[in-house]
């Protein structure tokens, strides 16, 4: 990376957001056989995932500032601890479920609360590692930056549903996932806490210091209030204008991202008509295509063509739409795989776009305020989506398909014709690596 984060402290840093993204990924890619095999109507496991979503929607700003004010390594050690007793607690219920030792609702109730603990604690860790990326890094390497670190889910989801199947034992069945991921979590926590530097928060600026503003271009919009005059941890307002369009990209790119990727599972056991076990390993292959599109993308194009925050937008957006209306009329497995990829790579041009874009529009100060902003965002795509995309698939599957490709090609007209969405973003290339981290 750079002389400001050494490549040990930026692994530790993918390590914790890769766990994180397999662990969830491995969860969503069985959960739609578990639930048939328990008997929990699709619904109610789509609403599993709403209700951590609102949690994780509402903790992730207080935890952001948080990191700003106790340190950014402190919070990822709080979000790594929920995740992995959020998971263990669930692998119990599952296994309790699967055994007949507990009823389906009774399943639901505990499995449900299990992940609105992961939703209120695991949150602390995303926004803290996003801020401590951008923290240590110029503007001119930002974008490549965050881009990597968001490559952390797309391996994670390539991951996840690879070795989900070899932690589906004999007697564990499908719980073993998540048993295996709740200890890979540990093992993570515990490296950071041994080898991850300290840092120290961004200090309060005094009354009558200057406060840095967004350096894009040379301009600034001049329509917010300082982070001198916030003080050190408030929080930036979604509306806030320097970042409210990318606020409204990321609501609506994830929204459909979260509905279409909640029903896939069903769409698959229904489309291919096998059983929930049979069609486990087709789920399996679906998703690694898609984050393996979401690598490629991640990994090679944004690199290899320099792409910027305006571009990813507008490419991210069409290459979703075209993408998610091919999942509708693919005539078979092979098509749907590919249109899933080809959405996917859209997607991973899209997160990596709005996050880096709303991060260069602010002041070093601001930086984990605006982490806790986007991962909001990200999270508060999980409250509803995911309930209305089944609900949509329940009246007719290709439906939520359909509308979802309507609105990601509606999001490619507001990411060309917004002024923020599309300006140049240029950045200068001897900008120096920012040093309020230590």
């Amino acid at each position: 990376m750079t002389a400001a984060l050494p490549r040990r402290d930026f692994g530790l840093l993918f390590a914790v957001l890769l766990v994180v993204a397999a662990g969830n990924t491995a969860l969503q890619s069985v959960l739609p056989a578990v639930g048939r095999a328990i008997q929990i109507p699709d619904m109610l496991i789509a609403i599993i995932f709403s209700f951590s979503a609102l949690f994780w929607t509402v903790s992730a700003p207080f935890w952001a500032r948080q990191s700003d004010m106790r340190g950014r390594k402190r919070l990822m050690q709080l979000g790594m601890a929920g995740f992995a007793v959020s998971t263990l607690l669930c692998a119990f219920a599952l296994l309790g479920g699967l055994k007949g030792v507990l009823l389906p609702i009774g399943t639901f109730i505990l499995f449900a609360a299990a992940r609105c603990l992961f939703g209120l604690f695991g949150s602390a860790s995303n926004p803290a590692a996003q801020a401590y990326v951008a923290g240590r890094t110029s503007e001119a390497e930002r974008t490549k930056g965050l881009a990597t670190l968001s490559s952390a889910f797309g391996l994670g989801t390539i991951l996840g549903p690879a070795v989900a199947p070899l932690f589906i034992l004999p007697w564990v069945t499908f719980s073993g996932p998540l048993f295996a991921f709740a200890f890979i979590a540990i093992g993570v926590l515990i490296a950071i806490t041994k080898l991850l530097p300290d840092d120290t928060p961004t200090p309060r600026r005094g009354a009558g210091a200057p406060a840095a503003m967004p350096s894009i271009g040379g301009t600034n919009t001049g329509a917010h209030v300082t982070a001198a005059q916030r003080g050190r941890g408030d929080r930036i307002p979604w509306r806030d204008p320097r970042i409210r369009p990318f606020v409204i990209y990321g609501f609506v790119i994830g929204s459909i991202q979260a509905a279409t990727g909640q029903a896939l599972g069903f769409f698959i056991i229904d489309r291919l008509a096998h059983s929930p076990q049979e069609a486990q390993p087709l789920i399996s292959v679906t998703f690694m295509a898609g984050a393996a599109a979401t690598l490629l993308a991640q990994w090679g194009l944004i690199r290899m063509l320099d792409l910027r925050p305006g571009t990813l937008m507008r490419w991210g957006a069409a290459l979703a739409a075209i993408g998610t209306l091919g999942i509708a009329i693919a005539p078979n497995f092979h098509g749907l795989v590919v249109a899933y990829a080809l959405a996917s790579l859209g997607n991973g041009f899209a997160r990596p776009g709005f996050t880096a874009g709303a991060s260069l529009m602010v002041g070093e100060e601001d930086q984990g305020s605006v982490a806790g902003a986007i991962t909001a965002v990200n999270g508060s795509c999980f409250i509803f989506a995911p309930a209305i995309g089944i609900g949509l698939y329940e009246l007719n599957p290709p439906v939520p398909y359909l509308l979802g490709a309507a609105g990601a090609a509606a999001l490619f007209a507001y990411a060309w014709f917004n002024r923020t969405l599309s300006r140049n973003w240029e950045v200068a290339a001897t900008d120096q690596p920012t040093d309020n981290i230590h």
